[in-house]
């Protein structure tokens, strides 16, 4: 592990369930990386409460504050899609590297067991979704076999996990889940739904995949062991992320006429850190915000990348 000297600065836009998740990650496993800040809105928020009680740097101004600190390099922005439309340009323009936990999609999506290396020089990337952090791997895994004409995700979470923001985001949820099947997965064509299940007591988050291979002449045991190892890989990172059983394969009617299905039932439980473990789906991108952030930060102080070059005066990056 690096040492504290070693370690790249970074700072949390958002002071919701998210991003006090992401607080209490970073400040458990640092890696290449000095948590500092902790940014939000509201001045009464839980989350900036605990991060001043940690000995972070809190602000209830904004990204404001953050983008005018040197030593910041990295931000995560955990804040709405609306939001983080604002936050990116002011965040380039102010030389800093931002990792978006929203759907707003405006840099280039990043799942890490698929493309984790593939955008370091990127000054910003998305995490698509949690949907999608779940089940793009296992298209992917499909893909990396067969070509897939079709893939199909439902993820079903607890409603008590699913906040305003998420609420509020559950159009952005759909459209990007559905492209990263496609773009990052593999498949011709993705959909994807969202459920939020309101069972008391909350349920973990539960995922269903379905993919329709191009090759009906497919092996059954390279589809199953590449689906092994995809789960092995995230769950590197996301220790609760577990399928139920091996792939099952059934002829299914589909727009192409009766074809082979290969359907993967998958479930994600927190680790706990600060969000309920049922709220697999939340931890999931937090976990994942943490292992992308990590590459650039080790890139970064191994010389493997620059950082972004800020604007050369307090006006431009105000804007």
């Amino acid at each position: 592990m690096a040492q504290a000297q070693e370690r790249v600065k970074v700072a949390i836009v958002g002071s919701g369930n998210i991003g006090t998740d992401l607080m209490y990650k970073l400040l458990a496993r640092p890696g290449h990386m000095e948590l500092v800040w902790m940014a939000g809105i509201d001045p009464a928020s839980e989350g900036l409460a605990r991060a001043r009680a940690l000995g972070l740097r809190t602000t209830a101004e904004g990204i404001g504050p953050v983008l005018e600190d040197p030593e910041v390099v990295l931000v995560f922005d955990a804040t709405s899609a609306a939001a983080h439309r604002r936050h990116a340009s002011r965040a380039r323009r102010a030389g800093k590297i931002c990792i978006d936990l929203t759907p707003a999609a405006l840099g280039p999506a990043v799942v890490p067991p698929v493309n984790l290396g593939a955008h370091l020089d990127a000054d910003e990337v998305n995490l698509v979704t949690c949907g999608g952090q779940a089940t793009i791997p296992m298209v992917h895994a499909v893909a990396r076999v067969t070509p897939v004409l079709y893939a199909e995700m439902v993820s079903t979470v607890a409603s008590r996990s699913a906040g305003p923001g998420t609420r509020r985001n559950i159009d952005e949820f759909t459209f990007a889940t559905a492209r990263g099947l496609e773009s990052i997965g593999g498949a011709e064509r993705g959909k994807a739904i969202i459920v939020l299940n309101p069972a008391e007591p909350p349920i973990v988050m539960t995922n269903t995949v379905r993919c329709v291979p191009g090759n009906e002449e497919f092996s059954r045991e390279d589809i199953v062991a590449s689906v092994r190892r995809m789960e092995a890989e995230v769950q590197s990172y996301v220790p609760g992320y577990r399928l139920k059983a091996d792939p099952v394969f059934e002829k299914l009617p589909t727009p192409w006429g009766e074809r082979w299905v290969a359907t993967m039932l998958l479930e994600v439980e927190g680790a706990g850190d600060f969000l309920p473990t049922y709220a697999g789906n939340l931890d999931i991108m937090t976990a994942a915000a943490r292992r992308v952030a990590d590459l650039f930060a080790e890139a970064l102080l191994a010389g493997r990348r620059r950082l972004p070059e800020p604007a050369r005066t307090a006006e431009e990056v105000a804007e």
